[in-house]
């Protein structure tokens, strides 16, 4: 299976193409410009240098959310277009099981974090079940078993309710936790100050959004069947933005 994946839910912008087990190509930018003026040129080059027919993929993967409203709908424009130029179905790839696939294989807790602003955080708790391990999840018709358990499905939180449900997961399961993300750098005092449980951060070239990991994730998801037209695609945002919410209040609602 081949598969063009889009990222542009956070600061970074990345795209990958990735078929079957191989990562063919990745091109990730982590620089303050929008991303309508990243990712085309950055589509582009990619083909370009795989002399790739677009028409030779078989489906696209998106970050589908949470993260930055204006960089999902970004990212889900460009991959609904593409979808629908090229009639190729789409894999909604939640940010948080993207990003938890940079430590794909890992038996701790991998705790992906965006920021939300004030004190607060989109974040999911999870962990990668070996073969070893009883079955967690698997499909009825094909016996295949998702490697990806979810202790916590992404949701917007407080940053010290966070650490909290950390502590005691830690705990209950005795096993450490890396954290990532944005929202792990921008709230590392207050991280230091409420997680007693034993954690550390990622390293650079692991901490952010990577497009790369959301082809891979595709790939189990498309296992499981969890594909969906371009046309039906629309992005998780979990919450209203802010511009949302300040007009709510003014409107008194």
């Amino acid at each position: 299976m081949k598969i063009l994946a889009i990222d542009s839910s956070g600061m970074p912008a990345s795209c990958a193409v990735c078929e079957d087990g191989t990562l063919l190509a990745e091109y990730t930018v982590n620089f303050k410009r929008t991303h309508s003026q990243t990712l085309v040129p950055m589509l582009d080059e990619i083909r370009t240098m795989l002399e790739m027919d677009l028409n030779g993929i078989d489906a696209v993967a998106v970050a589908g959310g949470p993260g930055s409203f204006t960089g999902l709908r970004i990212g889900s424009a460009a991959a609904k277009g593409i979808g629908l130029a090229l009639n190729k179905p789409l894999v909604h790839v939640p940010t948080l099981e993207g990003m938890a696939y940079n430590f794909y294989g890992s038996s701790g807790l991998v705790v992906p974090m965006i920021d939300a602003r004030n004190q607060q955080v989109f974040a999911g708790i999870y962990s990668f079940v070996s073969a070893q391990e009883p079955e967690e999840v698997c499909n009825a018709e094909s016996g295949w078993r998702d490697p990806l358990h979810v202790y916590s499905g992404q949701e917007a939180l407080r940053v010290t309710d966070l650490c909290e449900k950390l502590n005691t997961l830690a705990q209950e399961t005795g096993k450490e936790a890396v954290l990532l993300g944005d929202g792990a750098v921008v709230y590392r005092e207050l991280i230091e100050k409420n997680l007693t449980a034993p954690h550390w951060y990622a390293p650079a070239h692991l901490a952010q959004q990577k497009a790369g990991s959301i082809a891979v994730r595709a790939m189990d998801l498309a296992r499981q069947g969890k594909l969906e037209s371009a046309a039906a695609h629309r992005p998780e945002y979990l919450r209203v933005s802010q511009a949302e919410r300040v007009r709510a209040q003014k409107e008194g609602r």
